[in-house]
């Protein structure tokens, strides 16, 4: 027994010795290996240039070339196209027979194919996948009534137009994935011929997708088809394509940048000698596609004022009134000089307004900004939009941090507003300020009658677009189709609008719950504001001047109504509520002014949320270096809550980089 313990105990004595001196061991391993490295490279280098001198080539370069170039060979079809996937969207079945042809015509270049129905796709979680799977995905769709899509690819189109148009997925969302069009349409419906073709090529071409040949377009109208016929058609398009498909195999170099004008590919030799056309087209689809991103005011004569300003001026209410007396001058003095018929004209214009009353908020072109950017307005200064949070709730996924702090069913909650217009510009608006803004209400007014019940149509409608959709829960599907909360958050300033409290008194009258937002300038409508279910006041900084650097409002005395209406909240009988947005570099460093806030409007809550970017904008200079980690909003809400004793950090919902502060009579 001593003779084993003494051989265990130098055993472990070699060990801890060894281990006490692993980093010397480590070295000379190392030395050792780096000697070894360096005679074998000296003496292969030697052995080389024996070999060159007496004109044999080493008898291993030719080996090791032949492996580097059977695995290059390998790489390459590996690398170039690993597979085709093939999307088809049909009513009567032909865009599903076209898929399958040519799914068979891929398969004989010993290619892998996939035949995919829109309507069993869930591009939110898939599509972003092809920019690095390597595929082809090859698109055939059929455009349906009124140039809308067919039923099974509604939802597919609706999500990438959403995508193409929502900064939050960013202009290279989609970049990497290689992609070519056939539309399947009838030119004898002329103002929908082949829509949806058109459409999903542009979306994709907006997401930085790259296309490897022009969109096609197959006609059912024999008498106007190219080839007789849209199966002929069809035919033609599936010879071009293969043929691109194995010049695509071979490695070979796409004919054009892939970023041709509307689907219009060149040749070569037609983009060297057109360079300067290009160049010109490039440029004015450029400036086509700037105009539809544009900021506009609530005036009455926006499009004149555009038209005396330039497509693309951005003219702001201060600026408003010196331009429509200039242009009212010229007009009366144009009508001077036409003599009666401008006098008549006048009068009858004069009487229609007066007749009408003020004019609408929301301007035609205004109109189709918002439309595109997936907004159901309604009346003439109203609107509702889906949240993403409803979507992802209705796939069976998280909610949103109104969920996880007061239990608001994300699937349940319609996000709206009464009114789109606004007093601030803040620097963060995640709307780049195409909403209107004014200071007071001198617009036609909706009854809060009808805003609802459109408001409900229309979110009850775009809930309906998620059936049949894959991942939608079913039970969850049925509860959306009746709201129950209402967030009074959409965009602008919902108290602004003259009949609020009567708009809200119908919301409760419907067992809907409020939550209504206001940007702290209008103090005298929060004090005559009736009990809603939860009122907001945005605090977006604590200090005159940073306040104006953010807010940018448009109130001369906007310091002054801001107190006004914290105090105001404080004599509110409610639920009240701070919402804190932290803005990196410009006001997370107020934490004493933020505590003697809150002592002023003495909120129950406080929600301390870090700015979300929202892409490049003319209206502000806010990049991603201005988003707080949510760790820095942690440590923010902490230092905060030890300067308010009476309040205590009760939640945090890191998705949203939000936490919630508690007053302690309100403990939950």
């Amino acid at each position: 027994l001593d003779v084993s313990m003494d051989i265990w105990n130098c055993c472990y004595t070699c060990i801890v010795s060894l281990w006490l001196r692993r980093f010397y061991i480590y070295c000379a391993v190392a030395f050792g290996i780096s000697i070894w490295i360096i005679i074998w490279f000296t003496t292969t280098k030697t052995k080389k240039k024996g070999e060159k001198s007496n004109g044999k080539p080493p008898p291993s370069e030719g080996i090791e070339d032949k492996l580097l170039n059977t695995s290059a060979t390998l790489q390459a079809k590996e690398v170039y196209v690993a597979g085709v996937k093939i999307f088809y969207g049909s009513q009567t079945g032909t865009a599903k027979r076209f898929a399958e042809g040519l799914a068979k015509a891929v398969i004989s270049l010993n290619l892998p194919v996939e035949v995919v129905g829109m309507g069993d796709y869930d591009p939110d979680d898939c599509l972003a996948e092809e920019t690095t799977s390597k595929n082809v995905c090859v698109f055939l769709v059929a455009t349906y009534t009124d140039g809308q899509p067919t039923e099974s690819a509604a939802w597919f189109c609706k999500w990438l137009e959403e995508a193409a148009n929502d900064f939050r997925f960013g202009k290279t969302y989609l970049k990497g994935l290689r992609y070519a069009v056939f539309g399947l349409g009838d030119s004898v419906y002329v103002d929908h011929y082949n829509t949806v073709g058109r459409n999903i090529d542009r979306w994709l071409w907006m997401l930085s997708a790259s296309r490897i040949m022009t969109r096609a377009e197959g006609d059912c109208n024999v008498a106007q088809s190219k080839h007789g016929s849209i199966e002929a058609d069809f035919e033609a398009w599936k010879a071009k394509f293969l043929s691109r498909l194995q010049a695509l195999c071979r490695g070979e170099k796409k004919p054009c940048s892939g970023k041709c004008k509307k689907g219009k590919c060149k040749s070569p030799e037609k983009q060297s000698k057109e360079s300067s056309d290009h160049e010109r087209e490039a440029s004015e689809y450029e400036n086509t596609e700037a105009e539809e991103l544009f900021e506009t005011s609530s005036e009455e004569e926006v499009v004149d004022a555009e038209e005396a300003g330039g497509t693309n001026s951005v003219i702001d209410v201060e600026d408003l009134g010196n331009i429509m007396s200039h242009m009212k001058k010229a007009k009366r003095e144009h009508e001077l000089e036409e003599g009666g018929v401008g006098t008549s004209l006048t009068q009858e214009s004069t009487g229609r307004k007066e007749e009408g009353g003020k004019r609408e908020m929301i301007t035609p072109a205004l109109r189709e900004a918002l439309t595109k950017q997936g907004y159901k307005l309604i009346g003439s200064h109203s609107g509702v939009k889906l949240c993403r949070w409803t979507k992802s709730m209705l796939r069976g996924r998280g909610g949103c941090y109104k969920h996880t702090f007061y239990g608001i069913e994300s699937h349940r909650c319609m996000e709206a507003t009464p009114s789109l217009a606004c007093a601030n510009k803040c620097v963060f608006c995640w709307r780049h300020h195409t909403n209107p803004v004014g200071t007071e209400w001198r617009w036609k007014m909706d009854q809060p009658e009808r805003i609802l019940q459109e408001a409900i149509e229309n979110h009850q409608n775009m809930i309906k677009q998620f059936k049949g959709v894959s991942g939608v829960k079913a039970d969850r599907f049925e509860e959306a189709m009746t709201a129950k909360h209402c967030a009074l958050s959409l965009v602008g300033e919902p108290i602004m609008y003259p009949e609020i409290n009567r708009f809200v008194k119908l919301l409760h009258q419907c067992s809907i719950s409020s939550f209504l937002v206001t940007n702290a300038q209008f103090p005298d409508e929060i004090r005559n504001l009736e009990p809603v279910t939860q009122l907001y006041v945005s605090v977006d900084a604590s200090t005159k001047e940073s306040l104006k650097r953010i807010d940018r409002p448009l109130f001369k005395d906007f310091w002054q109504r801001f107190l006004d209406s914290l105090k105001a909240l404080s004599e509110k009988q409610q639920r009240t509520v701070y919402r804190l947005t932290l803005v990196k570099a410009w006001n997370v460093d107020e934490l004493k002014a933020y505590a003697d806030l809150i002592s002023l409007g003495k909120p129950d809550f406080i929600e301390v949320k870090g700015v979300t970017y929202c892409g490049e904008s003319s209206a502000s200079n806010l990049t991603m270096a201005n988003v707080p980690w949510h760790e820095e909003v942690v440590h923010f809400v902490q230092e905060l809550a030890d300067l308010i004793p009476d309040y205590e950090i009760a939640c945090e919902h890191e998705h949203s980089n939000c936490l919630l502060i508690a007053h302690k009579k309100v403990r939950l």
